[in-house]
């Protein structure tokens, strides 16, 4: 696991990786480096499959028996302080379902950096089914390009969860949120900043 902290932060996120990349992913060093350039903690970690090299992720269960070990690791890094969990698409789905079986400990919200609504080209909101359990805020960031979330099938999910989802789109983004810079005239750190001063504001105020 790495902790990364400034001092006296304000909240920790507790940040989980994608199926496919680990905790030392690019996106992740950047998101954690720039929330703690904003007074933000974070914890990140990873799945069994991912610290064994194997590419295919381990069953729902072992996944979130790992996601309370990060939550349980949080909490004894930094005593008192709020915590949000989530993570990256595959990641922050095995924390919800970790949150909608039991609640974690010290965990006053969820955030989610693209969350994998459906496969691409198969939309479907079954996936959110255990979101309605879970009774903390929920953030969504989401690329309105995102082929893992139809924007209309995540804006109905967000709907039905009002109010305690809240939904935040990266316009032309897709799922890793990349966007075209000729067609937008954004850099890429132009929107990591963007994701960072959004879970800033919303982590602050449920927190």
């Amino acid at each position: 696991m790495l902790a990364l902290a400034p001092e006296s932060p304000r909240f920790a996120y507790i940040l989980a990786h994608g199926a496919g990349a680990g905790m030392r992913h690019p996106f992740l060093e950047s998101i954690a480096r720039l929330l703690h350039d904003r007074g933000i903690a974070t914890l990140r970690y990873e799945f069994p499959y991912m610290e064994q090299k194997k590419s295919r992720p381990n069953p729902p269960a072992v996944c979130v028996a790992r996601v309370r070990e990060a939550v349980q690791r949080a909490r004894t890094e930094w005593p008192g302080l709020p915590l949000i969990a989530g993570g990256k698409s595959f990641g922050g789905r095995m924390t919800s379902t970790a949150q909608a079986e039991e609640p974690l400990d010290g965990v006053v919200g969820l955030a989610f950096l693209g969350f994998p609504l459906h496969p691409p080209g198969k939309p479907s909101t079954s996936r959110a089914d255990h979101l309605y359990q879970v009774s903390v805020p929920m953030l969504f960031l989401q690329g309105t390009r995102d082929e893992f979330a139809k924007l209309d099938r995540l804006t109905e999910v967000c709907d039905r969860l009002a109010p305690r989802a809240t939904l935040r789109l990266i316009e032309e983004g897709d799922h890793s949120f990349k966007v075209p810079k000729k067609k937008t005239g954004r850099s890429a750190d132009q929107v990591m900043a963007e994701l960072a001063d959004t879970i800033v504001g919303w982590g602050g105020s449920v927190g």
